[in-house]
């Protein structure tokens, strides 16, 4: 009896002493959340989870002293939830069925990624998207593959056994992310943009995200954004690169040299956007297999080392529509077709006419006297079209053969009246220009060390301007017209691992010729020239997976037969990591060429398209050459990317005629150089879903032409300061992107006085101060562009976008010069505006 008092007292007292540690306890419960905070604070380690699993659950913390295996094997008793760890990723869910499979998506920062596409390869049209906490779950189909994909990460693929009873932590790559030998390139300014070790920017239109003004993937309005790069007058027709000229520049399409890469004078890219597998574009250090430019290289490429699966897109703006084709014809063989084509010689869409005010707009000419404008009207029937093709064989397991053309096409009848004092004035002036472009590359791989490519290749230019002048019965006929053919053969031998030798043969045969006309007075001038040239190619690369440093140095031996002229020209391409974060990049370059584009007058076809291709003789018009240097640091961690560049810069042989004039050095003939140094600084950073970039550009551009009176004065392209910077956000389909550049204004030479001079009687002339000694206005532009993609059920993707370019509608003055009125003697001053607010929308369907 005593006992069981006993052991009743006892169990009494045990009871109350429990009820009392437990509400001892019950006051230290904190939220799980918090608890997976601070082990993650303690342990270094970091959790994904859903709110909705983890949020029902409080309890008491484990003690810190205990290993992170023994607290997660306490929580896991308190609540039942799982744990998945792999490194320090450690995944927190409830257990699922044998039905299901889960896991959850997370980027190499560990943040989520919300949107990504779960989806079997097989024909089952099962597929789900994670969501905001990157989670997913799908039912689970046996044997099978299923694949993770999203538009701005590297897609994977998993079979489904490798999904356990657990919910995996997946990480999906940015695109483009590298290793520690490319630190800087893994996103540059947007998806589908990557910097490489040998300078090279990349550019996959495939994988192209967003960018300001922006709704397609457009490689000439895609490479103004670079640091470094921009247009004086923003059109595609005269890019300028480190304060080159746009002639300076080399365009390849699949190995032909393009003399044409616009569409409507420059405002549109001559390239359908939708079709080329990779752009390449180098600034300097370009490789010694390129010739015949002292600027930058623009290599585009529509091939794919696949014979890819059959394809087709479809779509329209308001401008052009298009299409383009892939087909496969075998297993070793196919065919890829694009077309475009604008519409504006039937509908007048507000894109249309905002950038045909751009490009004819009735020029503001004020007599400097009393400030009237001049009664002036047009009327123009404007259409472009282009086309691409291209068949690729695999001749073998080891050898391809592409066959490739192109043809590039603008048409323009312009009517010009005005009012004057005493009759009404109307004059009809067209404008033609084409080009037509065909090669064959043959790849092979001989052995298991060497790699041979053989391309023949030829195009052809023609532009034909008649100018009917508005203010006199003056007709002017011109004609521009270029045949380039050529040879290129080249080799690549792996002598080791690491060590990689590059050589190759060139040879190209280049016609020009140059017709002028004119009615009153009469006149007839033919001009044909041809230049053939040889040139001998030898690199060296070094590159060693498990070392830090690349190298590579190039030597190109170039021989213009007609000129009886040998260039040598050294290129160097070296960077070095330090570590993870930082690396360094030095580059250099010695180039020429004997071809560029003058304007001999301004008004020169139809003041439109006023350039016209030239070939050097060796005497006034000399070959060009340019030498430059870069040095560049470049840093990345935690979402952020900073690169610093200074570059040197100097061009020799250049002409006056080149330069594009339009003071007291318009009709001269002079030869000099221009010398540029500079800067170029950008920093990016990586958010959750927003990226945003910030690039400067500071550029010091002479001219010293020692013939001259004043020799050295700022170069006509001297942009002295430049800003770029742009925010976007992707969200599951949308992808959202604005952004504004602002640059001090160009260089202009202003009239030393209101009135002409007569230094000859009868003969008005304008007296100018010194050249380029001022300076427009500021330009400030703010864009905007918007992309949403829909995934159809029959696996097709219909995008939509918009666009609006001059947000603001700002009014600026992207060039000023001064003429005298033919009738009143007067000194004129014409102002030319840049793109007023522009809308445009794009509709594209992709099977």
């Amino acid at each position: 009896m005593i006992l069981k008092k006993g052991l009743f007292l006892f169990s009494v007292l045990f009871f109350f002493f429990i009820r009392a540690t437990y509400a001892q306890d019950a006051d230290k419960a904190l939220p799980l959340k918090t608890i997976l905070a601070q082990i993650e604070e303690q342990h270094s380690v970091k959790f994904s989870y859903l709110n909705s699993d983890i949020s029902p659950f409080k309890i008491v913390p484990p003690q810190k002293s205990l290993l992170i295996g023994e607290k997660l094997s306490y929580i896991r008793t308190q609540t039942g939830l799982s744990f998945k760890q792999s490194g320090k990723y450690i995944s927190v869910y409830k257990p699922v069925s044998e039905e299901y499979i889960c896991g959850y998506i997370v980027d190499e920062y560990t943040v989520p990624i919300e949107g990504a596409l779960i989806r079997y390869t097989s024909q089952n049209n099962e597929q789900v998207e994670t969501d905001k906490d990157g989670y997913f779950k799908i039912v689970r189909n046996k044997n099978d593959l299923i694949e993770i994909s999203h538009p701005a990460y590297e897609a994977i693929t998993f079979t489904v056994n490798s999904f356990k009873d657990d919910c995996r932590t997946i990480i999906l790559k940015l695109i483009f992310t590298t290793t520690l030998e490319e630190i800087v390139t893994e996103r540059y300014l947007t998806t589908g943009i990557s910097k490489k070790d040998d300078g090279s920017f990349i550019i996959k239109p495939k994988k192209f995200g967003i960018l300001p003004g922006l709704i397609e993937p457009d490689v000439l309005q895609t490479m103004q954004q670079l640091p470094g790069i921009s247009s004086i007058d923003e059109t595609v027709s005269n890019i300028n690169v480190r304060g080159g000229t746009h002639d300076q520049n080399l365009f390849l399409w699949n190995g032909i040299r393009l003399f044409q890469t616009g569409h409507f004078f420059g405002l549109i890219s001559g390239f359908n956007p939708n079709l080329p597998h990779q752009i390449k574009i180098y600034k300097n250090g370009t490789s010694a297999f390129y010739g015949e430019s002292v600027s930058s290289v623009v290599d585009i490429s529509s091939r794919s080392e696949n014979i890819d699966d059959s394809s087709f897109g479809i779509g329209t703006n308001m401008i052009n529509a298009d299409f383009y084709s892939v087909v496969k014809l075998s297993e070793k063989s196919g065919l890829e077709l694009s077309a475009r084509r604008s519409f504006t010689d039937a509908i007048d869409l507000p894109a249309y006419s905002k950038y045909s005010k751009r490009i004819f707009q009735n020029t503001v000419v004020t007599e400097l006297s009393n400030s009237n404008d001049v009664n002036y009207k047009s009327d123009k029937e404007f259409y472009f079209y282009d086309f691409t093709g291209q068949y690729h064989l695999k001749t073998s397991d080891k050898s391809d053969l592409f066959i490739d053309f192109i043809g590039i096409n603008n048409e323009l009848d312009f009517t010009q009246g005005t009012i004057t004092s005493t009759r009404v004035l109307v004059k009809n002036s067209n404008l033609s220009q084409l080009t037509l472009g065909g090669s064959a590359t043959w790849k092979s791989q001989w052995n298991e060390k060497n790699y041979g490519e053989i391309t023949l290749y030829g195009s052809y230019y023609h532009v034909n301007g008649n100018n009917e002048a508005l203010l006199n019965n003056q007709v002017v006929e011109q004609e521009n017209n270029i045949v380039d053919t050529g040879l290129r053969l080249s080799n690549r031998t792996n002598l080791q691992p690491y060590l990689t030798l590059h050589t190759g043969y060139q040879y190209s045969e280049l016609g020009i010729k140059n017709t002028n006309r004119i009615n009153s007075p009469d006149y007839f001038q033919t001009t044909k020239d041809v230049l053939r040239s040889h040139a001998l190619i030898g690199e060296a690369e070094y590159n060693p997976e498990d070392i830090k440093f690349y190298a590579k140095f190039g030597l190109r031996g170039n021989y213009f037969s007609s000129l009886s002229t040998f260039l040598l020209e050294p290129r160097l391409q070296f960077n070095y990591t330090i570590n993870n974060k930082w690396k360094l990049e030095a580059l250099g370059e010695f180039k020429s060429q004997a071809t560029s584009q003058v304007a001999e007058v301004q008004q020169d076809f139809l003041g439109i398209e006023k350039r016209r291709w030239i070939m050097a003789n060796g005497n006034d018009i000399p070959i060009q050459k340019g030498r430059q240097i870069s040095a560049g640091v470049y840093y990345k961690s935690g979402g952020w990317q900073v690169s610093l560049e200074n570059f040197y810069k100097k061009v020799s042989g250049i002409t006056t005629a080149e330069q594009g004039f339009q003071n007291q050095l318009e009709l001269l003939n002079l030869t000099g150089d221009y010398r540029v140094f500079g800067t170029e600084f950008l920093v990016q950073k990586q958010f959750h879903g927003f990226y945003a970039w910030f690039s400067y550009t500071w550029n010091n551009n002479k001219y010293d032409f020692k013939e001259f009176s004043q020799s050295k004065f700022p170069n006509n392209l001297e942009l002295k300061h430049t800003v770029n910077c742009a925010a976007t956000y992707e969200w599951k389909k949308l992808k959202l992107a604005l952004g504004g550049k602002w640059f001090t204004g160009r260089p202009e030479t202003i009239p030393l006085s209101n009135d002409p001079v007569y230094n000859t009687p009868g003969y008005p002339e304008i007296s100018y101060a010194s050249p380029n000694d001022d300076n427009i206005k500021n330009f400030f532009q703010v864009n905007f562009s918007a992309l949403y993609s829909l995934k159809l059920k029959n696996m097709a993707t219909l995008q939509m976008g918009i666009s609006i370019l001059n947000v603001l509608n700002k009014k600026n003055i992207i060039n000023r010069y001064y003429r005298i009125n033919d009738e009143t003697d007067l000194i004129e001053v014409v102002n030319t505006y840049s793109v007023e607010r522009t809308p445009n929308a794009m509709i594209r369907l992709k099977f």
